[in-house]
């Protein structure tokens, strides 16, 4: 039995995908991963035991270029992804017996498993991209909608047509290519009629509504037993546990100021602080070193599962797969969304009470120090166990058997 995961985006889309590609093989499948070439993103896999084939542009080269990409930049990559997708899971599907697709878009995938007969599956990592009257959708690159369109319903039709703009005439340039006929409705061709959502109910409920038939799996979580390094642990045990600091795979602005506010904002309520230097470069600076205060400390990738139940809380960018890590290690949060979900996962760390969602993507030590503040309390962290306590951790082989189950039909 052979599957093909396909997906596009930096390590939280890729992580997921490895986890269900992990249970899959457990099952006796055999597993190819089509992701970006980023070396992260490589020693991940590696580290997994899934075979990968590079799709796709750097993620990283996109995110932390000299500018922003531009929206010209952006529809460009929907057209040469459609291509690249056709052209990689095209050759590879021969004799597969699924394709699950994920990440940004996926355009074209569902195509090539419609061509050769075989199960399709969609799977979103957060409720914002899944058509629903409970919520609009997220933004995506171009002109925002005209001042006119504000009801829910209007924005998702707006939504689609954007999606068609970007993705449709490479799309079915690509279908007419191998004998399949031109689609209207590319966003929803490409979510289906059933797609799954995999993330715990808890942190991220999904409202039933007629006509929208949505799977929720729970979070796919990769084990991730790599120990902590020599200097991290002894860092850990020299004293009372810090608060976390990092933003994962986005690029702020000013990177040297937003380590020095962070230190500042933790300094003030007693506590060390640990520095992830991620995509966004947080380093220590001047008045940072730990040879100097002694209470702050700067680390490259570490595991998260091993790091984050041994914090005071974390404070982080609001990524789908950071806020699941410390929503299962117990440890309170602070949310300082950047784009995309982000806000919606913010929004949900606050209202769970497990932690509070920082206002805007710019902290100062006056703001991420208010925010801790709330975090730091008794209470969240009580709230912050429970929780953690109901978490679904059998996300990934959940899907594994439902797949298998597809295929078996």
């Amino acid at each position: 039995m052979r599957v093909l995961l396909s997906t596009f985006g930096s390590r939280g889309d890729v992580e997921p995908l490895a986890a269900l590609a992990v249970r899959l093989k457990e099952a006796g499948a055999r597993v190819r991963i089509f992701a970006p070439p980023d070396e992260e993103i490589e020693r991940l896999l590696a580290g997994a035991g899934v075979p990968r084939t590079p799709f796709g542009p750097s993620v990283r080269s996109l995110v932390t270029g000299a500018r922003p990409p531009s929206p010209d930049t952006a529809y460009r990559l929907a057209r040469d992804l459609v291509a690249e997708r056709f052209a990689m899971l095209g050759e590879a599907a021969e004799g597969c017996d699924a394709v699950v697709a994920t990440g940004l878009m996926p355009i074209g995938a569902r195509s090539v498993a419609e061509k050769l007969g075989v199960p399709y599956v969609c799977a979103a990592f957060t409720p914002i991209g899944l058509p629903s009257p409970h919520h609009p959708p997220g933004r995506r690159p171009g002109p925002p909608p005209p001042p006119e369109v504000t009801g829910t319903k209007e924005l998702w039709e707006f939504d689609a047509a954007r999606v068609a703009e970007m993705y449709g005439e490479a799309h079915n340039e690509q279908r007419a290519a191998i004998g399949l006929p031109p689609i209207d409705d590319h966003r929803d061709h490409a979510l289906t009629g059933r797609p799954w959502l995999a993330a715990d109910p808890t942190l991220c409920p999904w409202q039933e509504q007629p006509g929208h038939d949505v799977v929720q799996t729970g979070t796919w979580i990769l084990r991730d037993e790599r120990p902590l390094p020599a200097r991290l642990e002894a860092f850990l045990e020299a004293g009372a546990p810090p608060v976390y600091v990092g933003f994962g795979s986005m690029a702020v602005r000013d990177a040297a100021g937003v380590a020095r506010v962070a230190a500042a904002a933790v300094r003030a309520h007693g506590r060390r602080v640990i520095l992830a230097s991620g995509w966004a470069g947080l380093a220590l600076a001047p008045g940072l070193d730990p040879d100097e205060e002694g209470d702050c400390l700067a680390v490259g990738e570490v595991s998260h599962q091993a790091l984050f139940p041994r914090v005071a809380a974390v404070v982080h960018h609001g990524g789908a797969g950071t806020t699941a890590a410390a929503a299962l290690a117990g440890a309170p949060q602070v949310v300082v969304p950047q784009v995309a979900d982000q806000p919606y996962w913010a929004a949900r760390v606050a209202a769970l009470g497990i932690g509070a969602a920082h206002d805007g993507p710019v902290p100062t030590v006056e703001s991420l120090s208010a925010a801790l503040g709330v975090a730091l309390t008794r209470e969240t962290a009580v709230r912050a166990k429970a929780v953690a306590g109901g978490f679904l951790t059998d996300g990934a082989r959940a899907a594994a058997a439902m797949l298998l189950e597809e295929i078996s039909r």
